[in-house]
């Protein structure tokens, strides 16, 4: 089990976390959620303190490590990826309830009240998470048929690529104008949405969803190395986005991932069909 004198770093190294985040935010919302939070981690650090009756140093390379991945994915992804990170932290209180029972107010405040405000944050990157998967979806869903259809059909890398690659470039701009009109009716649900913004974030999601399977085609001389190379590409992307929405909004990371494979990787493998069927009925050989 986790020491006390671990425990007490650890609330004096969140609350140089919370404090400097609460620095960087142009938020005021955001400011003063994280100003509370850091007020709450510093109270608890002078409990143990007392306890202890040592000082404790910040862990200087978690502290710029969580505030890096504030800037990288925003700062829901971040705090909660922070707070899973205290998997014992039912057991360490447990273990010291009956010698301290004081601690029950901290133990509350550690797993009900941060978790709360953490929820009320208003995280920008987390606001788009719906532009952004509604590109890397439609992305992943058509590239991954459209890739496997084509390889089966022409058989030929440049061609694969060429084509895909315009075919994605034009889509992105289509699936930009459906997340510009889409976010329009969040627009008045939630006034943190942003039309352009979303637009901007769906189409640039697009379009590196397509530059990354695309790219197997331009690396690589041989056509079925180029496809698998470009599932497992899809598999990483779907388990990259997925693990991030798991932990920003505390979902199930199985059960998406599961379902948003098993749609991309069932269109190629039919595209597959209608490649090989295409190629046979017109005597396609390139």
């Amino acid at each position: 089990m986790k020491s006390i004198y671990q425990q007490q770093v650890d609330e004096i190294t969140e609350y140089h976390i919370y404090k400097e985040l609460a620095k960087l935010s142009k938020n005021e919302h955001n400011k003063e959620i994280l100003e509370e939070i850091a007020k709450q981690e510093l109270s608890h650090y002078k409990y143990w303190k007392k306890i202890t009756q040592k000082d404790a140093k910040p862990e200087q390379i978690r502290i710029k490590k969580y505030i890096w991945l504030a800037r990288i994915f925003g700062l829901s992804f971040a705090l909660r990826l922070m707070e899973t990170g205290e998997k014992d932290a039912g057991r360490f209180y447990a273990g010291l309830r009956e010698k301290y029972p004081d601690i029950e107010k901290i133990e509350r405040e550690e797993i009900e009240h941060e978790q709360k405000l953490i929820s009320l944050l208003n995280d920008q990157l987390l606001n788009y998470a719906g532009a952004i998967v509604l590109g890397l979806n439609d992305a992943l869903v058509e590239l991954t048929g459209t890739l496997a259809g084509l390889t089966f059909a022409f058989n030929n890398n440049g061609i694969v690529g060429i084509t895909g690659l315009i075919m994605g470039l034009a889509a992105s701009l289509s699936m930009a104008a459906s997340g510009y009109l889409s976010s329009q009716e969040e627009e008045d649900i939630n006034e943190n949405i942003n039309p352009t913004t979303a637009a901007i974030y769906t189409g640039l999601s697009y379009v590196f969803t397509v530059v990354v399977l695309v790219l197997p085609y331009f690396l690589v001389d041989n056509p079925y190395v180029a496809l698998v190379s470009m599932l497992l590409f899809t598999i990483l992307i779907i388990a990259g986005y997925t693990y991030y929405i798991s932990v920003a909004k505390q979902v199930s990371f199985k059960k998406r991932f599961i379902q948003m494979t098993s749609i991309s990787l069932g269109v190629a493998l039919i595209s597959y069909g209608i490649g090989q069927l295409v190629k046979h009925v017109f005597g396609i050989d390139i």
